[in-house]
């Protein structure tokens, strides 16, 4: 294509030559450009006109802006709303952790003052511990509404956490005392004498028998009535071949008459371990255990530290006395 000027007062003459790809391309560019230069103004003038409520503009564009602005609304709303009814089944769970809470450190002995370090203290059975927690609008909740909503119930999520880790600490405690509590029979076998006064096989005079007396038959292995030091494990005048396990607090078991001992002094021992067999050394008229509980060098009545455990037939049938 070419396009020819010619001037009324000149003789020369103009001849422009263009090719139809650069046309093509130039005016499509054009285009582009202006259609960049009208969102641009639309999106940084026209657009924050409306939503600062310019008075000209807002009025010019509020056929078009109206319907944008309600879907965008809407979606907010309906993403909040599922945010807020999420939020809200978290809270629920919370106060369910809790309630459990506060029956199970009723069960691990946990008292008020145990709690003292927290902000929202849940022991069992305390005024001050009933359970609660943030409060959840589910509707019309703002975003900044449930970020502290959630802030929140972060906060008392990491209080069940303290609280339960010391619920576990002290039932393990619990488990390990009740590890160390002389409640196994040391002889699966019958008791042939209690706890108490009674006639000496000896002398034939009353006298106080200071532990129970199990029969069995020789070599019959003694075991741990419950975990422990072994303190003693020697021949001693009166008792024979004997084994006294310490269980700490002042908590000490004797095993006495044995013909064998299988244990030295200072080992450890767990609950049920053979420690002895059973003989008739020391002042003895046969074949049987002696077994003791101390506490604090005092002799107790091992049957209420038997009845603890699950007793054995011979056991079942000793009262204390």
């Amino acid at each position: 294509m070419q396009i020819i000027v010619t001037h009324t007062h000149s003789a020369r003459t103009r001849v422009w030559t263009v090719h139809p790809l650069p046309l093509f391309v130039s005016a499509v560019a054009g285009t582009l450009a202006l259609l960049a230069l009208v969102g641009a103004a639309y999106h940084f003038v026209f657009l924050k006109g409306a939503r600062e409520g310019w008075p000209v503009v807002s009025q010019m564009l509020a056929p078009f802006t109206r319907t944008e602005f309600v879907q965008r609304d809407r979606y907010l709303r309906e993403n909040l709303d599922a945010m807020a009814s999420k939020l809200g089944e978290l809270q629920a769970k919370l106060l369910k952790l809790e309630a459990v809470g506060e029956r199970v450190s009723g069960l691990a002995g946990l008292k008020p003052e145990d709690f003292n370090g927290l902000d929202r203290p849940a022991p069992a059975g305390a005024a001050a511990s009933a359970a609660g927690g943030p409060y959840v609008p589910l509707a019309a909740a703002s975003l900044d509404e449930l970020g502290r909503h959630l802030d929140t119930l972060d906060h008392h999520a990491d209080l069940r956490s303290d609280v339960f880790t010391l619920i576990e600490s002290r039932l393990l405690e619990a488990r390990l005392l009740a590890l160390m509590v002389p409640s196994s029979a040391p002889v699966d076998g019958p008791v042939g004498s209690g706890f108490g006064f009674r006639i000496d096989p000896f002398t034939g005079r009353g006298a106080l028998h200071t532990g129970l007396d199990f029969a069995a038959t020789p070599g019959t292995p003694i075991l741990a009535a419950a975990g422990g030091m072994v303190l003693t494990a020697e021949a001693l005048p009166a008792y024979g071949q004997t084994v006294e396990l310490d269980h700490g607090n002042g908590l000490l078991t004797r095993y006495a008459h044995a013909s064998k001992l299988l244990v030295r002094a200072g080992d450890l021992v767990k609950r049920g371990q053979a420690i002895a067999l059973v003989g008739s050394s020391g002042r003895s008229t046969g074949p049987h255990l002696h077994f003791e509980v101390l506490v604090d060098g005092t002799p107790q009545n091992p049957a209420k530290f038997l009845a603890r455990g699950a007793a054995s037939p011979g056991v079942a049938g000793v009262t204390a006395r």
